[in-house]
């Protein structure tokens, strides 16, 4: 799991590595952490920027000499257990024998690389206490540091009219809830919305939070997976329109700036909305599932 997560800080992340992770994790007996993605990030380079955080894409990396020339980089700083049995049947490091970086465009040195940390983010605080996660590669630089009204949706479809129809400006905070793993029901990527805000320009100016989850096209400052979800009466469910957000990627932090005394009064008054689905398997499903920070396991 380690070298998984490795190597995909160095490739430039997805952020539903933090769902599948732990997720297979949690099925072979062993408890991954949100913890431990920013320890790994902390020590491994981003070496690639692929699209949407670059222009480069799947095929340049493969013609670059694909994951296998990206592992072989990392073994030169040792960031990699190279000793264990793949299914090839041979080792790590058997399996990267020959291996060269054939294009120092697309695939960094180790040397040389697009930014010393890793594509992922675990952010915590008031807002998310368990943690949130962002593609901190893709993300612009004038974003990493960021503090802004809160503009608040209960689904995903009201937050893209409210985008469409030119009422999120620059410096919002679009916050979109109730898409968690309970939620949702099943933690929906919320590509649409992010893709209209970067369609529209915006995605060097207004950052998107929720408690659902995205894809790998995703750029800019997206933040996902909120912990605990509104569903599960985390904060994100009091948060109210015009709210001051701040966001702090290379410290890790994301808090709503509500003092603790009216954050208490609108948890006393706060009833969970109805599910979404009442009937079948995912009623069960709503029923039984886990926070995103603990893969969204089923218990």
């Amino acid at each position: 799991f380690h070298n998984a997560e490795t190597l995909d800080m160095a490739l430039g992340c997805s952020t539903n590595s933090m769902l599948h992770l732990p997720a297979i994790a949690h099925e072979c007996g062993i408890e991954l952490s949100f913890d431990m993605a920013n320890e790994i990030s902390r020590k491994t380079p981003n070496l690639c920027h692929l699209a949407p955080a670059g222009d480069t894409y799947i095929e340049d990396l493969e013609r670059a000499g694909g994951v296998y020339a990206v592992m072989k980089e990392l073994t030169k700083k040792g960031l990699l257990d190279t000793s264990g049995i793949t299914v090839t049947g041979k080792t790590v490091a058997e399996n990267l024998e020959g291996v060269e970086n054939l294009d120092h465009d697309i695939i960094r040195p180790i040397e040389n690389p697009y930014s010393p940390y890793g594509g992922i983010a675990v952010l915590k605080g008031s807002l998310a206490p368990e943690g949130c996660v962002v593609k901190q590669s893709a993300v612009a630089e004038e974003m990493m540091v960021h503090t802004g009204p809160a503009r608040v949706f209960d689904s995903e479809e009201d937050a893209i009219q409210a985008i469409y129809q030119g009422k999120i400006v620059s410096g919002d905070v679009v916050v979109i809830r109730y898409e968690g793993p309970k939620g949702g029901p099943g933690m929906r990527e919320m590509l649409n919305p992010t893709s209209a805000i970067a369609g529209m320009g915006l995605d060097k100016e207004v950052a998107l939070i929720t408690d659902g989850r995205f894809s790998g096209a995703t750029r800019g400052a997206s933040i996902g997976h909120v912990s605990p979800e509104a569903a599960l009466g985390g904060p994100i469910a009091y948060v109210e329109e015009g709210d001051t957000i701040s966001i702090d990627i290379p410290n890790c932090k994301i808090e709503l700036l509500v003092d603790e005394a009216t954050l208490a009064a609108r948890k006393a008054k706060w009833v969970c909305p109805e599910p979404k689905v009442q009937t079948g398997y995912l009623r069960r499903y709503a029923k039984l599932v886990t926070s995103a920070a603990r893969g969204a396991v089923l218990e």
